[in-house]
């Protein structure tokens, strides 16, 4: 059965280098692109994590959630992705269900491993914590929500065997969805074998997109999971605009956003204002327009149509619509071109 869904994502609230506006103002506009995404019939939002970054890159996705809750009624908000291995599980049960509860049962939480080197060893960890830290919490989390009592003794960090029942429950039973990301094939399977959806980012290619959707499947089956009941999702930059120049709007915010992606491994003893991005080769043009769906409303509406096929027909699409530089204005209303003239024709 065809079912597709609209998501608003990519919520960062960086600083553009130059732009000189305040972080309180940037989270104010976030917060009011959430509303407006309810607004224009949207299905959810979701926020991205980092840590240390010069321009101040989402920490704290969880506390932009709960705020965003108490600014909105019907849409879904979730994390895509918070990065599990950086947060204790006991910890991170408590935060999740407090969010669940404040959301009214609104809330996905979307995992990762993250692939930041200097983000982990600023937590103590090395990147080869990170596929056993993601595997022990999932089924903590869901444990704890479910008001069992959780053995302390094989936790990060603990020093003790306590066992502890994790208060507040959550709204619903069972707790929170969990959704994982991946990219490579061992990823993509744990998430198909461990989690409730699976989260594809930064698939523009319908081609990779239905490979990584397989081996999602695949590993629900192999754990001895119904793949038909696995969430597919993927999340993907997206940018409609009228008469041919979306492209021309969107390149330079775009170019410094997948560029700072890259420069997050780069960001040891740096302090002071974000450095802005290289200048934008021939080059580096082409390879980046690979990964970002940009075109007129229509163009949008056919490549988003083929990523909806290449999943089987059923997909939640997170249009990473936030850009950063962007006038408000300016993404203000290309949520709500993507909102009138792409999501609408879809469903």
């Amino acid at each position: 059965m065809r079912r597709v869904e609209f998501g608003l994502g990519g919520i960062s609230c960086q600083r553009f280098p130059g732009a000189g506006v305040a972080d309180v103002e940037l989270y104010r506009q976030a917060l009011q692109l959430v509303a407006l995404a309810e607004e224009t019939g949207f299905d959810s939002a979701w926020v991205a994590e980092h840590h240390f970054s010069d321009d101040a890159f989402m920490p704290s996705g969880l506390l932009f959630c709960a705020a965003a809750a108490m600014r909105t009624r019907r849409i879904t908000l979730g994390t895509a992705v918070l990065l599990a291995p950086l947060y204790h599980p006991l910890r991170l049960a408590e935060d999740a269900a407090t969010v669940d509860l404040l959301s009214q049962g609104r809330f996905v939480l979307g995992l990762g491993l993250g692939y930041v080197v200097p983000e982990l060893e600023a937590f103590g960890l090395s990147p080869g914590d990170r596929a056993a830290a993601l595997e022990r919490v999932i089924p903590l989390l869901r444990r704890a929500w479910a008001g069992e009592l959780v053995d302390t003794a094989d936790l990060r960090g603990s020093r003790s065997g306590t066992r502890v029942v994790v208060t507040p429950q959550p709204t619903g039973e069972g707790g929170p969805r969990i959704w994982a990301g991946g990219q490579v094939e061992g990823a993509v399977r744990r998430a198909g074998a461990l989690a409730d959806g699976f989260v594809a980012t930064y698939v523009a290619d319908p081609m990779v997109l239905k490979r990584q959707a397989g081996w999602a499947r695949a590993g629900a089956e192999s754990a001895g999971r119904d793949p038909s009941q696995l969430a597919l999702a993927v999340s993907v930059p997206v940018f409609a605009w009228e008469d041919g120049v979306a492209w021309d709007v969107v390149q330079e915010s775009y170019h410094y956003l997948s560029w700072k992606y890259e420069d997050l491994m780069s960001w040891r003893d740096r302090s002071g204002s974000p450095l802005p991005a290289p200048s934008l080769t021939t080059e580096r043009r082409q390879a980046i327009r690979k990964d970002i769906v940009v075109g007129t409303p229509e163009q949008v509406t056919e490549q988003v149509g083929d990523l909806v096929e290449a999943a089987g027909g059923s997909l939640h699409f997170i249009a990473r619509l936030y850009f950063p530089g962007l006038e408000p204005s300016v993404q203000e209303e290309a949520v709500r071109i993507f909102a009138d003239r792409v999501a609408k024709v879809l469903r």
